[in-house]
């Protein structure tokens, strides 16, 4: 079972700016020198949301701001550390749109998945149609053929799961292990070729191992996962 890593260790939720301005100095305690995520509201909607590596000061700060007016509830969430950060705030701030933010968040490598989405969609009409009017099929395209499967069978497990070339990774005895599946299924390690994911494990570790829980691949940039999420995703 994977280890659950805690983010928000402490928080405090709709609470008025009166009591910001009334016991500014008790808040203080719970929040100075910490850093977090905090929402300003006002009569009730969002308004306002950032992060900040001392709230103490950033809330103080919102009382005089350009933001001094458009507020009268805040929350704030007291993380664990700092990994992440941005890019949550980045989430946030494209989930909600909140109107008291004037920038959109950005993703650090994240890979926008809509012109694929729209290419699939207008190839499935294409496909669609063709079938209802008895239209021949067409000859595929270079693009086409890069996200269909090999024509050549293959008797390697991975065969069917792969559209092309993929590099995968594994950690063994504290070092990276790094391989890469061919277009037919079979993994290149060392110099050698294996037919699955469990025969070239076996090269790394010298003893039977389950390759599908043992070797990862980029689901999507920064994203890996194991190889057995490939089998689940059919």
């Amino acid at each position: 079972m994977a280890m659950r890593v805690q983010l928000v260790s402490q928080y405090l939720e709709n609470i008025s700016r009166e009591a910001l301005e009334t016991y500014q100095n008790l808040i203080r305690q719970y929040i100075r020198r910490r850093q977090g995520v905090y929402a300003l509201y006002r009569t009730g909607n969002l308004w306002y949301v950032d992060l900040a590596g001392n709230l103490s000061r950033r809330l103080k700060e919102h009382l005089r701001d350009r933001h001094k007016e458009s507020w009268d509830r805040f929350s704030v969430y007291l993380t664990m550390g700092t990994t992440n950060m941005k890019e949550m705030e980045s989430l946030l701030l494209r989930v909600v749109v909140p109107p008291g933010n004037k920038t959109k968040g950005r993703f650090l490598r994240a890979d926008n998945l809509r012109q694929r989405f729209a290419a699939d969609i207008r190839r499935r009409q294409r496909e669609r149609l063709d079938s209802l009017i008895g239209r021949p099929k067409r000859a595929r395209t270079k693009t086409i053929v890069r996200q269909t499967k090999p024509k050549a069978k293959s008797s390697a497990p991975m065969a069917p799961y792969v559209m092309g070339p993929m590099p995968i990774r594994a950690r063994h005895k504290g070092r990276r292990i790094r391989a890469h599946i061919r277009r037919d299924g079979s993994i290149l390690y060392n110099h050698s070729l294996y037919n699955s994911p469990s025969a070239a494990a076996k090269a790394v570790r010298r003893r039977r191992t389950n390759g599908w829980a043992f070797w990862e691949y980029q689901r999507a940039p920064g994203d890996w996962v194991k190889l057995t999420f490939l089998r689940l995703s059919r």
